[in-house]
C-alpha cells in the first residue's frame, strides 16, 4: 500500500486564483473538507520555500500544528509538512496545479511517508481521501463564484 493518497479535479479556472487561495493559510478553513481546520496563526506575509505557519485544529479535541513549506513553485506546486508537538506528525499536504483544456487540474495529496507514527494516521486514510475530494469541490466553488456586487 502506498504512503500517498491523491485526489484530483479539473477546476474551470486558471491556476492563479487557485494557487492564491491555497497559498493563504488564513483561508484554509474556507475550503477544508474535513471540518478540522480552525484558524491560522503566525503567518508570514507571503508563503515561500521554508515559510512556517501555525494552524488551530479540532478533531474531537482542539490542538495546534506547525507547518513548514517544503515545496513552492508559484501557480504550480505547494506543499507543507505538518507537525503536532515533538512526537506527532510529519505528513505532507501537497497541491499540484496543471493548466489543461477547460481549466486547471488540481491534485491534492496526503503523503505519510515521513509520518512519525504511521499507525496513528492509517485508520483515517479513507476519511482523509473523502475530505480531500470535498476540499477540491470547495476550492472550485470559491474560485468560480461570481464576484460580489457592490452594495
Amino acid at each position: 500500500m502506498s504512503d500517498v493518497e491523491t485526489v484530483e479535479r479539473v477546476i474551470p479556472a486558471p491556476p492563479e486564483p487557485i494557487f492564491a487561495l491555497i497559498a493563504d493559510p488564513r483561508r484554509h478553513h474556507e475550503f477544508d473538507g474535513s471540518g478540522s481546520v480552525r484558524d491560522a496563526k503566525d503567518i508570514p506575509e507571503h508563503l515561500e520555500l521554508g515559510s512556517t505557519f501555525g494552524m488551530s485544529m479540532k478533531v474531537g479535541v482542539p490542538y495546534s500544528s506547525k507547518n513548514t513549506v517544503i515545496e513552492f513553485e508559484p501557480n504550480r506546486r505547494l506543499a507543507w509538512q505538518t507537525f503536532i508537538g515533538r512526537l506527532g506528525g510529519g505528513r505532507i499536504w501537497r497541491y499540484e496545479l496543471e493548466p489543461v483544456e477547460g481549466g486547471t487540474r488540481v491534485r491534492e495529496s496526503w503523503d505519510i511517508s515521513k509520518e512519525k507514527v504511521k499507525l496513528f494516521v492509517l485508520p483515517v486514510r479513507s476519511r482523509t481521501r473523502k475530505s480531500m475530494s470535498a476540499s477540491l469541490q470547495r476550492i472550485e466553488k470559491i474560485v468560480t463564484a461570481p464576484p460580489a456586487s457592490p452594495s
